[in-house]
C-alpha cells in the first residue's frame, strides 16, 4: 500500500494537468491499452516520451470491463489477445511493477475502462498506486451496459467514496460529454457531465474533470465547451476542476489526410476554447487498432498544432445553449439534494433522455438531427426542458436519413483536397464551414 501513501501527498493526476495548464500547455493523451506487462509498459513509456506533454492511459480489456476476470486469468495463461489491460487479474503487485519500469515516478496515469459497477477495478488501480479513472453512473451506465441504473448509481456512490477515502487528491472524470459518441445535441452533454462532477463532489472527490466530445460543428462546439466552463465555474466552487475534449468520436475519415486534418481541428477547438487536457484519435481508427507509433504520431501531431495556434481568444456565439443546459442541471438538483437520486428521478420521469439509447432506464422520446448549417439540434424532446426545433416535413427521420448523419463527419473530412498529404494548420473559419 505504499503507492497509495505517496499518492495521498502528490494527488498526481489532477496536479499534473494543473500544473500544465499554468505553463499554458495542452495535455494530450491516448485511448491506448495492451494485454501483457512488456506491451502496456512500452505503451507508457512511449507517451511518456513523445514530444508532447503527456499523460498516460491503461486502458481495461472487455472481461474485466464487466467483472468476468476468470476469463480474464484464462486468456493471458493461453496467450490469447485481449483489448486492454487486465488490471484485476494481473494483480496489483505486477501493475505496480510495470509502473514503476516506465521509469518516471511522476508520470501521470488514469485508468479507463467502460464499467457500470467499477468497485473492483478501482480497488485495483488504488491497490496498484494509481490516483485516477474516469467514468460515471450515467455515462458508463445507459450507453454500455443493461446494468438498471439505480445498480449504477450507487455502484459509483461506493467506488467515489473510495477513491477519496484512500487517496485525498484523486481524481476522476466524467465521461458525460461523449454519451453516445455522437448525435447527442450538446447541451445534454454539458448537463450530464457537470452533473456527473457533482455527484463525485458530493461523493467526497475534490478533483474531478468534465469532458466534452467533439461534434459536428466547430462554432457550436466553441459554445458547448464555453456553458460546461462557466457551469462549471458557477456549480463546482471549492473544486479543483478542468475540461477535456475527445477528439470526434463517431465514424471517422478513412483517408489520412482527413483523419489527421479532424484530429488537428480538435485540437484547435481545445486550444481556442481553453480545454485543459484533449484526447486523440489515430489515423489508423477506420481501419484497424492503432499501434503504440500510430498514438505517439497522433499526440504529437496534436500538440504541435496546439502550440502554432497558440492561446488566441475566440469570441462565442449564444444560441441559447448555455441557458439550455443549465436548465437540465437545475431540473435534476431541483428533485432533491441527493445527486444519485436526482438522476433516478430524472430519467424515471424522462427530463433527461438520450437520443437513440436503448438503455431500459430511459424514456426514449427524444430524437436528433444534424441542420442546415452542421449543428445538432433536437427533432423531439420528450418531457426534457429544451426546445425541439424540427425542420419542415422531418416529423420522423428515416433509417437512411439516420445513416447518413452519422456520416456527416467522414464525408466532411474524406476530400480530395484533404488526402492530398499537404499539411496546413486549419483555421476556425475553415473548420466552421468544413463541418457545416
Amino acid at each position: 500500500m505504499t503507492g497509495g501513501t505517496e499518492l495521498a501527498v502528490q494527488g498526481r493526476f489532477g496536479t499534473a494537468v494543473s500544473a500544465a495548464a499554468r505553463r499554458g500547455e495542452l495535455v494530450v493523451q491516448p485511448r491506448m491499452g495492451m494485454p501483457t506487462v512488456t506491451e502496456m509498459q512500452q505503451g507508457l513509456r512511449a507517451v511518456r516520451q513523445a514530444r508532447a506533454t503527456t499523460v498516460g492511459t491503461i486502458t481495461l480489456d472487455s472481461y474485466t470491463r464487466v467483472g468476468d476476470h476468470s476469463s480474464a486469468r484464462r486468456a493471458l495463461a493461453a496467450g490469447s489477445d485481449l483489448n486492454g489491460f487486465p488490471i484485476v487479474a494481473h494483480g496489483a503487485d505486477v501493475t505496480r511493477e510495470m509502473i514503476a519500469g516506465v521509469g518516471d515516478p511522476g508520470f501521470a496515469i488514469q485508468v479507463r475502462h467502460g464499467s457500470p459497477l467499477p468497485l473492483g477495478i478501482v480497488q485495483a488501480l488504488l491497490d496498484a498506486g494509481l490516483d485516477a479513472t474516469e467514468g460515471g453512473p450515467v455515462s458508463y451506465c445507459l450507453p454500455y451496459s443493461r446494468t438498471p441504473l439505480k445498480e449504477s448509481v450507487d455502484a459509483w456512490a461506493r467506488s467515489c467514496e473510495l477513491l477519496a477515502e484512500r487517496v485525498p487528491g484523486a481524481h476522476l472524470e466524467s465521461f458525460g460529454g461523449c454519451m453516445l459518441g455522437q448525435l447527442c445535441p450538446p447541451s445534454l452533454l454539458v448537463a450530464i457531465s457537470l452533473l456527473e462532477g457533482i455527484f463525485f463532489r458530493q461523493h467526497g472527490l475534490s478533483s474531478v474533470s468534465l469532458s466534452y466530445a467533439q461534434q459536428t460543428s466547430f462554432a457550436q462546439d466553441m459554445e458547448a465547451i464555453a456553458a460546461l466552463r462557466r457551469l462549471a465555474g458557477e456549480f463546482l466552487t471549492g473544486t479543483q476542476w478542468h475540461v477535456v475534449l475527445y477528439t470526434y468520436m463517431g465514424v471517422f475519415p478513412q483517408t489520412t489526410g482527413g483523419a489527421l486534418e479532424l484530429l488537428r481541428s480538435s485540437a484547435v477547438l481545445a486550444r481556442v476554447t481553453g480545454a485543459e487536457r484533449l484526447i486523440v484519435k489515430t489515423p489508423a481508427e477506420a481501419h484497424r487498432i492503432p499501434t503504440i507509433a500510430d498514438n505517439v504520431q497522433a499526440l504529437e501531431e496534436a500538440a504541435r498544432t496546439a502550440r502554432e495556434v497558440g492561446d488566441a481568444a475566440s469570441e462565442v456565439a449564444d444560441s441559447g445553449l448555455y441557458a439550455e443546459a443549465r436548465a437540465l442541471v437545475e431540473t435534476v438538483l431541483d428533485l432533491g439534494s441527493d445527486v444519485g437520486q436526482g438522476f433516478l428521478k430524472a430519467f424515471s420521469r424522462g427530463y433527461l433522455d438520450v437520443p437513440y439509447c436503448l438503455h431500459a432506464d430511459t424514456a426514449q422520446r427524444t430524437r436528433a438531427y444534424i441542420d442546415g448549417e452542421g449543428r445538432l439540434q433536437w427533432l423531439s424532446a420528450g418531457f426534457m426542458p429544451v426546445r425541439a426545433v424540427p425542420p419542415a416535413g422531418a416529423a420522423r427521420l428515416s433509417a437512411d436519413g439516420f445513416l447518413h448523419m452519422l456520416s456527416h463527419v467522414q464525408r466532411s473530412f474524406d476530400t480530395p483536397e484533404l488526402d492530398s498529404g499537404s499539411r496546413t494548420l486549419p483555421s476556425r473559419g475553415v473548420l466552421s464551414s468544413s463541418m457545416g
